[in-house]
C-alpha cells in the first residue's frame, strides 16, 4: 500500500484512486463527480481553486477539510502529494502552468483539452512528463464517446481496407457559437484559434483513426465574416436587454439563458444561485424565492459580457473554417468548422481501400458499406444506430474518467486512451492550420515540432 495516496499497487483488491481537482468550473467539477457513482474507483480529497465561494461549495459536496482546499495549483503543488491523481480543470490558456509543478510533486494528471495555446508550451510538458514519469491523459472525450468507439473498432478489425481519405464536419450551433466564441471567454483568437478552442476534439478524431501515421502537411482557410457589426439588422442595440428586435432574434441573451435556460454554466458561472443549485440561503439562513432568483439572474446577466449583441462584441475568431490535412502514407483527411447552424451535429465519411463509413454523432446511425461481391448489386451496407449519450459528449465524460482511473491503476483499458504523444498531433494541426489560413500557405508540421 502506498501510504502517500492509498493506492494499492499489487494488482489485486485496488482501493478507490484518490484525486485532487484543479479548478473547479463545469469540466473538471463533472469528472470529479464521477466519484459520486464509483466510490469504489474514485474519491475527491482535496481542491485549488481562486474563487472562495466556489471552493466553499466544492467542500462542501465532498466534505473537504479546510487544510487540503487551495487557493491556487501552485500552493497545491507546494505541499507534499497526498492523493493519487490530480484533474486540472483551469482555464486554456494556464494548462501547462499548472501541470507541470503537478508531475513534479508526483501527480498523474488528467488534462483538461486543449493542452496548450502553442506548440513551446506542448513540448514543454511532453519533457516534464518524460522526465517526472508522471502519466498525462487528455480530456478528449469523443474518443470514449459509443458513437466513435464503433467506428473505430470497425476500423482496427480491417472492415474498410486502409484509410484513403476522411472527412468530417462539426455543425455549431447558432446558440452555442454565440454564447461561447462570440460573447464568451473563447471569441478571440489570441486566446485561442476556433480550430484549436472548438475542433481539437475533431481533429484528435482525424489522428486516432490514423494513429501510428504521422500528419506532414496543413492548408486551411476561413474568416469571421459573419458576426460582425455591418451584419447588423436595424434597430440592433448594443446588449439584448436594451434592443427593440430583442424579442425576435434568434441570438437573444434572454432566450438563451433565462428563458431555456439552454446554457446557464456559461453566463452564471460564478453566480451563487447558479452554482448552489437554486435558492442560496442568505445570512439569516433564509434561502430566496424563485422571484429573487429570477431577479437576480437577469440583474446578473444584464451587467455581464453575455448579454451583448452578437454583432458588436469584439470577437475575431472565425465563423467559419476548413482544414485539409494530408499524412504520411498519402491519406487526406478534411476537416470542416461551420457556425450558426440551427441543428449542432457532427457528421464523418471515412473511405478506405475495401469499404466506407460515415455516420451523424447526434442520431448515432453509422452505416458501413462495401462493394458487392455478387453481380446484380453495387454495394452492401450494414447500418447500427448507437444510443443518445448520457452527457454533452455522447456518453464520453464518464467513459474517460472510468479509463483514467484504469490507466493509473494499471488495468487494461480500452483503445480509446493513448500516450501524450498520440494527443500531440491534433494541437500541431490546429496550430498549423490557424498558420496556414492567416498566410495563404501550406505548412508543413515539421514546422510546428
Amino acid at each position: 500500500m502506498n501510504s502517500e495516496s492509498g493506492l494499492s499497487h499489487t494488482g489485486i483488491g485496488l482501493s478507490a484512486l484518490t484525486a485532487v481537482l484543479v479548478g473547479l468550473g463545469h469540466r473538471s467539477v463533472g469528472y470529479g463527480s464521477y466519484s459520486d457513482d464509483h466510490p469504489d474507483e474514485l474519491q475527491v480529497v482535496g481542491l485549488a481553486e481562486p474563487n472562495p465561494e466556489r471552493l466553499a461549495r466544492c467542500a462542501l459536496k465532498w466534505g473537504i477539510s479546510a487544510e487540503r482546499c487551495f487557493s491556487s495549483a501552485a500552493e497545491l503543488a507546494a505541499v507534499p502529494k497526498f492523493a493519487d491523481v490530480a484533474i486540472n480543470g483551469t482555464m486554456d490558456d494556464i494548462h501547462v502552468e499548472t501541470t507541470i509543478p503537478l508531475l513534479e510533486t508526483g501527480y498523474d494528471v488528467l488534462l483538461e483539452k486543449p493542452i496548450a495555446k502553442n506548440a513551446a508550451e506542448l513540448r514543454a510538458l511532453a519533457v516534464a512528463a518524460e522526465r517526472t514519469g508522471r502519466k498525462v491523459i487528455i480530456c478528449h472525450v469523443l474518443r470514449h464517446a459509443p458513437f466513435y468507439v464503433a467506428i473505430k473498432e470497425r476500423i482496427a478489425a480491417g472492415e474498410i481496407g486502409e484509410i484513403m481519405h476522411i472527412h468530417s464536419t462539426e455543425n455549431v450551433s447558432y446558440h452555442h457559437m454565440a454564447v461561447g466564441f462570440v460573447r464568451g471567454k473563447w471569441n478571440r483568437r489570441e486566446v485561442n484559434p476556433m480550430m484549436l478552442a472548438k475542433c481539437c476534439h475533431d481533429l484528435d478524431l482525424l489522428c486516432w483513426f490514423k494513429s501510428g501515421t504521422e500528419p506532414t502537411q496543413v492548408a486551411s482557410f476561413g474568416g469571421c465574416h459573419f458576426f460582425t457589426e455591418e451584419n447588423a439588422p436595424e434597430g440592433a442595440g448594443t446588449h439584448c436587454h436594451d434592443c427593440e428586435i430583442e424579442r425576435d432574434c434568434q441570438y437573444s441573451a434572454l432566450r438563451h439563458h433565462l428563458n431555456n435556460d439552454w446554457w446557464p454554466f456559461y453566463a452564471f458561472s460564478g453566480e451563487a444561485t447558479y452554482e448552489a443549485g437554486g435558492a442560496a440561503p442568505d445570512a439569516a439562513g433564509e434561502s430566496s424565492s424563485e422571484e429573487e432568483i429570477a431577479e437576480s439572474r437577469r440583474a446578473h446577466l444584464e451587467s455581464s459580457d453575455y448579454s451583448r449583441c452578437v454583432w458588436r462584441c469584439d470577437n475575431d475568431v472565425v465563423d467559419r473554417q476548413s482544414v485539409i490535412v494530408e499524412f504520411a502514407d498519402g491519406c487526406v483527411a478534411t476537416h470542416d468548422m461551420v457556425t450558426n447552424s440551427a441543428r449542432a451535429t457532427r457528421r464523418l465519411q471515412i473511405t478506405g481501400t475495401k469499404g466506407e463509413i460515415e455516420g451523424d454523432m447526434i442520431t448515432g446511425r453509422i452505416v458501413i458499406r462495401r462493394p458487392a461481391a455478387t453481380d446484380g448489386e453495387e454495394w452492401v451496407e450494414e447500418v447500427i444506430t448507437i444510443g443518445e449519450g448520457e452527457d454533452m459528449h455522447g456518453g464520453g465524460d464518464r467513459r474517460l474518467v472510468a479509463d483514467f482511473v484504469k490507466v493509473v491503476r494499471g488495468e487494461p483499458h480500452s483503445l480509446s486512451t493513448t500516450e501524450l504523444s498520440d494527443s500531440m498531433n491534433s494541437h500541431l494541426i490546429a496550430y498549423a492550420a490557424d498558420k496556414a489560413m492567416q498566410s495563404s500557405t501550406v505548412v508543413t508540421l515539421d514546422e510546428m515540432r
